[in-house]
């Protein structure tokens, strides 16, 4: 009798087995870590946000806080002006970064020059690309809200740890 080289099916399926049980483990944990390096990204990305809206308001006096995020980027950088003042880069100024979609609602701008301003911070796709929704208004405090989206930002929200 010869003896054959190779594996029989016995072992290919045990080793397929091995291979699918440790996928198994390992998929939910590599989703996980997505989502809590989507939520970093989208609160660091907010601080920035704070940090423009500081800047162009002491940039243009006359204009307070901006209104739009289309204000605070920009395309035409020489010179800055108070439409396009280059402060954020193209993604935020689209309102979608890391998984997050930024919104500054106009109504949230008030007064003349403009007092006061909201972010609100929501994931794109609930419980896959983040799990967790922010928000922030001009104290620059980032708030969070574990389960639902936040239609206004106010001292009530849970700032964030």
């Amino acid at each position: 009798m010869r003896k054959q080289k190779g594996f029989s099916l016995i072992e290919l399926l045990i080793v397929v087995a091995i291979i699918l049980i440790i996928a198994a483990i390992a998929i939910p944990n590599l989703l996980r870590a997505r989502i809590a390096a989507n939520e970093s990204a989208a609160v660091g990305a907010l601080r920035t946000l704070n940090t423009a809206q500081v800047t162009y308001n002491s940039a243009y006096p006359t204009v307070g806080f901006s209104s739009s995020l289309a204000n605070l980027g920009g395309t035409s950088c020489n010179p800055p002006v108070s439409s396009g003042a280059c402060l954020i880069d193209s993604a935020l100024q689209s309102g979608t970064k890391s998984g997050y979609s930024f919104s500054l609602p106009s109504s949230s701008v008030t007064g003349t020059p403009g007092s006061t301003y909201q972010f609100i911070v929501t994931p794109l796709a609930p419980n896959q690309t983040g799990v967790r929704y922010f928000c922030s208004f001009e104290d620059a405090v980032v708030r969070v809200n574990p389960t639902q989206a936040m239609a206004t930002c106010d001292n009530t929200q849970t700032p964030l740890q």
